[in-house]
């Protein structure tokens, strides 16, 4: 059974055949995934709800207790006493996971623990993959040493795989959030204008932004939240702007905590940096705009050219032929 399944895997053929296979089922899923695509937001705002019912537990737990402070809640599971048997928070420490992990949405310590137990497992599942594949499959005419430095090398690749994962998913989140953000800026705005307190406009903002950017509603609704139950305002402007690290969320971050401070009117402020990050999303699409030609001049040569001169060339050659 071994033998055939090597047998299967080893042929030139078969893999390219898996390989178109696995392409048309990856298209599928692509122009399928919009039409089962769900409405997260009801989901996200339930989270940060939530979130915010923590947040008021705390700051009653801080006011029964004086200067005291409010144990978390740990997670729960068989990977939490792997990891805690192991010490693996220590021996694969990252001091900036946390904050890492709040860029990409992972709330909690379950993702903190499901993060370090995915350190110590990929590496090994990489390495014994490849070891097998080389060793029993397939060994593309290498030496047994080569085989293993390409097995070390894959379990070594492994290892930063979970922070790859991790940053993937905190950039997509934060290009989510910007796309929305100066639309959510010019709302709040009017919201401070019209006489709202920054409470209640974070609120009104959080709600109405929702169909844009789902992020960008979790994010404003967890200020909401931090900005009634943190005893110091600023540290909820502070803790937007580490979520979503971004320059444009520092600068009104900033702003804020200054107004905050100074007491100086925030829609000054806030018009000012509303038309600064309208100005930074209309330059980053010219740059986008900019760098197309380059990045279509190798597609167009691979694809367009050899089809343009089928097309002019093909009835030439035909009836070149006829003659």
């Amino acid at each position: 059974m071994i033998q055939d399944i090597a047998a299967f895997m080893s042929e030139t053929d078969n893999l390219i055949a898996m390989f178109a296979a696995a392409a048309a089922f990856a298209t599928i899923v692509t122009l399928a995934g919009p039409l089962m695509k769900q409405d997260k937001l009801e989901a996200r705002l339930k989270s940060v709800s939530s979130h915010r019912e923590k947040l008021r537990k705390q700051h009653l737990g801080r006011v029964a207790a004086g200067a005291g402070s409010v144990r978390r809640r740990d997670a729960k599971g068989w990977m939490l006493n792997f990891v805690n048997k192991l010490q693996l928070d220590k021996i694969l420490e990252d001091p900036s996971i946390h904050e890492k992990m709040m860029q990409a949405g992972l709330r909690g310590p379950r993702p903190i623990v499901t993060f370090y137990f995915a350190r110590l497992i990929a590496p090994i599942v990489m390495f014994v993959g490849l070891l097998l594949y080389l060793f029993l499959v397939k060994d593309y005419d290498q030496t047994p040493m080569m085989r293993f430095a390409i097995a070390f090398g894959g379990g070594f690749l492994g290892y930063y795989l979970p922070g790859l994962y991790v940053s993937n998913r905190a950039s997509k989140r934060r290009d989510g959030i910007m796309s929305a953000f100066p639309d959510a800026l010019d709302l709040l705005l009017i919201c401070v204008e019209a006489g709202m307190a920054i409470e209640a406009a974070f609120h009104k903002v959080a709600g109405e932004i929702g169909t844009a950017s789902i992020e960008l509603a979790e994010e404003l609704s967890l200020t909401t939240a931090e900005l009634s139950y943190l005893q110091e305002r600023r540290q909820a402007y502070v803790n937007l702007a580490k979520r979503t690290n971004h320059p444009g969320v520092k600068a009104v971050a900033t702003a804020l905590v200054q107004a905050e401070r100074y007491g100086t009117p925030l829609g000054q402020a806030l018009r000012v940096m509303a038309k600064e990050n309208r100005d930074m999303r209309l330059a980053a699409a010219e740059k986008k705009a900019a760098s197309l030609p380059a990045k279509l001049t190798v597609p167009m040569i691979i694809f367009f050219l050899p089809v343009l001169f089928v097309v002019i060339l093909g009835p030439a050659v035909i009836r070149f032929q006829q003659l």
